[in-house]
């Protein structure tokens, strides 16, 4: 072991380093704020160009937890159940088309504030309206084409999860690095 190797030991056997000494927290379950959940989708057309490493890197580094995630290819009757609130409008057709024209990713992330965090990641639907730096406003061209989904409510993530996966496929699961996000 190198000088830097042993400093780094006796730092960790003295405490010294600012990390928790001992064996990992057990929490049993995570406070009801940390356990927020939400749906992203990675729509056909970021599937296609290959962005759903990149999407997924946004909501690591911001420190959210994958507790679902599944490609598939979605049918009419899981989009309509989806977008029920829409199936009146004019441009509906098209959604359909466009969201069966692939594959998509649905995914579940879990954290503090989840919801309204993800919205604004995401950014504005009309992906020229879309700030840089959020998802739309780096990848997206064209509203038609805005890349993701993302719940705009608590209650609608609930419901949305609920057409996109059964209970039994998200993990529940303890994030080792939680109180370095989060604090202890």
């Amino acid at each position: 072991m190198g000088s830097l190797g042993r400093c780094l030991a006796r730092g960790l056997l003295r405490g010294q380093l600012g990390l928790p000494l001992g064996p990992p927290r057990r929490y049993g379950s995570a406070p009801p704020e940390l356990r927020e959940q939400t749906l992203v989708l990675v729509k056909p057309d970021a599937v296609q160009r290959r962005l759903v490493g990149d999407v997924i890197r946004r909501f690591e580094r911001r420190g959210f937890k994958l507790v679902a995630m599944k490609l598939l290819q979605a049918d009419r009757g899981l989009l309509d159940k989806h977008y029920q609130q829409l199936r009146q409008k004019p441009f509906y057709p098209a959604l359909l088309s466009y969201m069966t024209s692939g594959p998509l990713v649905a995914m579940v992330w879990e954290g503090y504030n989840v919801v309204r965090s993800t919205r604004a990641m995401v950014g504005d639907t009309n992906s020229a309206q879309a700030a840089a730096g959020t998802i739309r406003g780096d990848f997206s061209m064209h509203v038609s084409r805005n890349v993701v989904h993302a719940s705009d409510s608590v209650e609608t993530a609930l419901r949305e999860i609920g057409f996109w996966f059964q209970r039994d496929e998200l993990v529940a699961w303890e994030s080792s690095d939680r109180d370095y996000i989060y604090g202890p």
